[in-house]
């Protein structure tokens, strides 16, 4: 892991400051952690209160985001942290959009509860660094480091995001709106977005954020049946529809199976 993400790192148990150490991150008091053969650090300290997505979601949500179906999000979070130095990813993933919204010189820390999506973004981008954390038991993140924080289709917390954001800093937001894929949801019986989620995001970051500004991206999709059964695979409904069921529905549609890619995009700024 690059010297410029450990820099803004800190021990989850006395959040002192970590530096490298054989093949461990270690703060002066002697807290250790063993970075993984696959390069990324656990810091949660043993506390998670969940697991994250499973191996199969995450080849699933890989093989969708490779296939450029959601590059329109990639393109326009990008856009959003154009001149940011560090950049933190909170629920990553595989790491698809940090990777992509980085300048050139700048270094980004993908955090994910989720090992085997961790294993893939620790191999996202040279620049990138991957640590286990969750967000809802504290970031190992220094205060005020990151430039950007990005929350895509991730967990929030508004405290959190406030405490590790630079005074100037920018967080982006992206939310699935009701009229996502909703030819999925209404052809293969996928469990929908609440309409009341836009009222819950701002209930969980108008006490420490100001919203700059929010706009709908939408796109066309035509998928391949095997990219529109990784849709179903990589998000919520993975764990809450009968698999065998899905994919007969999914055998009778004529490819390429048309769907809507709708979302929303919003900035905030610390109060």
């Amino acid at each position: 892991m690059l010297a410029a993400v450990i820099r803004h790192l800190r021990c989850p148990v006395c959040h002192d400051p970590l530096s490298p150490a054989d093949r461990a991150l270690r703060c002066p008091r002697g807290h250790s952690f063993d970075v993984a053969k696959q390069g990324y650090v656990d810091l949660t300290a043993g506390r998670t209160v969940h697991t994250g997505d499973s191996a199969e979601m995450v080849a699933a949500r890989a093989a969708l985001l490779t296939a450029g179906h959601f590059d329109v999000i990639a393109d326009s979070v990008r856009s959003c942290v154009a001149t940011a130095g560090f950049v933190v990813e909170v629920g990553a993933g595989t790491a698809h959009y940090l990777a992509r919204a980085l300048a050139p010189e700048a270094t980004g820390l993908a955090v994910d509860v989720s090992k085997p999506a961790l294993r893939r973004a620790a191999r996202a981008d040279p620049r990138v660094g991957a640590v286990r954390a969750d967000v809802w038991q504290g970031l190992p993140v220094a205060d005020g480091a990151a430039d950007a924080v990005l929350d895509v289709f991730a967990p929030r917390s508004g405290a959190e995001f406030a405490r590790i954001l630079r005074p100037s800093g920018r967080l982006v937001v992206v939310t699935p709106t009701p009229d996502h894929l909703a030819e999925l949801v209404t052809a293969l019986g996928l469990i929908g977005v609440d309409p009341e989620k836009p009222a819950r995001l701002a209930g969980s970051l108008e006490r420490w954020f100001t919203q700059e500004s929010a706009h709908v991206l939408t796109a066309p999709l035509r998928l391949p049946r095997s990219d529109a059964a990784a849709l179903v695979g990589m998000g919520p409904s993975a764990w809450h529809v009968d698999a065998a069921a899905v994919q007969a529905r999914l055998a009778e549609l004529a490819e390429p199976i048309e769907a809507t890619l709708a979302v929303e995009l919003s900035v905030w700024r610390r109060r």
